[in-house]
């Protein structure tokens, strides 16, 4: 029987109760891959983490970061919370503001900003590229057909993760839509993909963009705070409109269809995308977990 310290977060949250939660796995250095991808599926959450000692001497510290199916390289709302953990219980340290993040994706800069209650973790997302944009995908179409669409066309856009993206036309109608998800699975498949993720800009004094995103391709019906696909699609707004209101930052609110109030912060310097916001503890105790448990 194996202990190790473990947190459950709450990531993207201003307040308790309204971000996305989190597992988080510290002290597991010596944990098996299967152990880790066999408590990944017991918790049934959308990611759990295990912060691990670096291999790079450029980093504060390693993170891998399982759904309840299988290792994923990059996530947002996990790089977030798991550098939470690593500052406060991991005795880990920021130097000049920053983390080093060691993950499947490469090294990954996570900002430190404020403290206490107040303080926002920013992580520079991977380099975005577009590969496809338009409608003309027949699956796509299958999801989007006869929906009042934005400015931009929709696009499949690729970052450490794979989505497809749409603009909706306005806030009301994406958070009034009801989508059908086999279609959405379907594509996701197809493509290799997450599934689809979907925005609406807003005059909402509070936020710039409301979103909603779908992956159904690791089998989740809605997420109630992507940091991945957010960096996905500040990266394609950017690209599109570099001199448009959004070019440089804005704030999404995400997850009030599932009960949740989670809220991101982006900021766009150049090339670099950097998606933020706040972590709140809500369980810090020990788990016991069986290194055998996945072959019994």
């Amino acid at each position: 029987m194996t202990e190790a310290r473990y947190l459950q977060l709450d990531v993207f949250a201003d307040a308790i109760g309204g971000g996305n939660p989190l597992g988080v796995v510290l002290d597991a250095h010596d944990w098996s891959d299967a152990a880790m991808q066999g408590f990944a599926g017991w918790t049934n959450l959308v990611e759990t983490t295990f912060v691990l000692p670096p291999t790079s001497p450029k980093a504060s510290y390693r993170l891998r970061i399982f759904t309840p199916s299988r290792e994923i390289p990059f996530a947002g709302h996990p790089s977030i919370g798991s550098a939470h953990a690593a500052l406060d219980f991991g005795g880990v340290q920021a130097r000049d503001g920053l983390l080093v993040q060691e993950c499947g994706a490469g090294l990954l800069p996570i900002r430190v900003e404020g403290e206490g209650a107040l303080r926002r973790l920013f992580v520079q997302a991977p380099p975005a590229r577009v590969l496809h944009t338009g409608i003309d995908e027949p699956l796509l179409r299958d999801v989007l057909g006869g929906l009042a669409l934005g400015a931009l066309p929709p696009a499949f856009v690729e970052g450490g993760r794979r989505w497809w993206m749409a603009e909706f036309a306005s806030e009301s109608g994406l958070r009034a839509w009801h989508p059908d998800h086999a279609a959405i699975a379907a594509l996701a498949k197809a493509t290799d993909s997450l599934g689809l993720c979907a925005f609406a800009r807003c005059t909402n004094p509070k936020y710039e963009l409301v979103v909603r995103a779908f992956p159904a391709g690791v089998g989740i019906v809605e997420d109630p705070a992507s940091g991945a696909a957010n960096g996905l699609i500040a990266a394609y707004v950017a690209w599109q409109e570099p001199d448009g209101p959004l070019a440089r930052g804005y704030r999404v609110s995400q997850g009030r269809e599932m009960g949740r109030d989670a809220r991101i912060r982006i900021r766009i310097e150049g090339d670099a995308v950097w998606v933020g916001g706040r972590t709140q503890t809500v369980v810090v105790g020990t788990t016991r977990w069986n290194e055998n448990h996945a072959d019994a």
